[in-house]
């Protein structure tokens, strides 16, 4: 198992490592089962008809905690369907500023239809869009950043398989039936006034300030806020 060598997902962005190299990504133990439990729990939901394919989808994933939020909209409501653990990122906190860094990207991401490769290496994935005009502002680089299955990689969200194969049907589902982008947020971990105060050192917290923004208008009201960027800076709106 640990002879696998290391393999490059498109252009070298994201690469398959051994777990020897472990180093490099951050791991939930045990992976798989809980991938397989979060996996059986939406089928149930969507067997309950509590949920159902179709309906439009909003991603949140949260770093340091290692987990994925799927919500999905009810009529006006956006109800939590499921949180999914996250297989493997890499880097440290902080975003993603160029090319062959080995960092996983932060910040405000959406996935149109023509992200989604059904035919992907590592099971299913999506592109994640990076760089969006905030980090091209910012002169930030890089390419293919996913989120995919196989629960190993460098510079994407692995997810086990169970777990991407739900997330990408509802993904994909809610794109089909008309939703235009599903918006991926991805936060360094959870943007509590605790936590913000426990990372108030870091070099990053002006822009960890930027996304608690977005974070606090879902967290206050359950709506996804609107994203666009004025001169390097995300500027967020509570949707009327």
């Amino acid at each position: 198992m640990l002879r696998r060598v290391l393999q490059t997902l498109i252009l070298g962005v994201c690469v398959v490592v051994p777990v020897a190299a472990g180093a490099w990504w951050v791991s939930l133990e045990p992976g798989y089962v809980a991938g397989h439990k979060a996996a059986d729990n939406a089928e149930r939901k969507l067997a309950r008809e509590t949920f159902w394919t179709g309906l439009p989808v909003y991603v949140r994933i949260f770093k340091q905690e290692s987990l994925l939020e799927l919500w999905m909209r009810r009529g006006q409501k956006w109800q939590l369907f499921g949180t999914f653990p996250i297989c493997s990122w890499s880097g440290r906190l902080g975003p993603k500023l160029k090319e062959g860094d080995g960092q996983s990207p932060e910040g405000f991401y959406t996935v149109a239809k023509s992200s989604l490769n059904p035919n992907s290496s590592y099971h299913l994935s999506f592109n994640l869009g990076f760089p969006n005009a905030y980090d091209r502002s910012h002169g930030r680089t890089g390419s293919f950043l996913m989120v995919h299955g196989s629960c190993v990689s460098i510079g994407c969200y692995a997810m086990t398989d169970p777990g991407i194969d739900i997330i990408y049907r509802l993904t994909e589902a809610a794109l089909d039936a008309g939703q235009t982008m599903v918006p991926v947020h991805i936060f360094p971990f959870w943007m509590s006034d605790e936590n913000m105060a426990r990372h108030s050192q870091s070099k990053w917290i002006d822009f960890w300030r930027e996304l608690k923004v977005g974070f606090d208008v879902f967290e206050a009201d359950r709506k996804v806020p609107k994203i666009s960027v004025s001169p390097k800076r995300y500027v967020i709106k509570t949707p009327g």
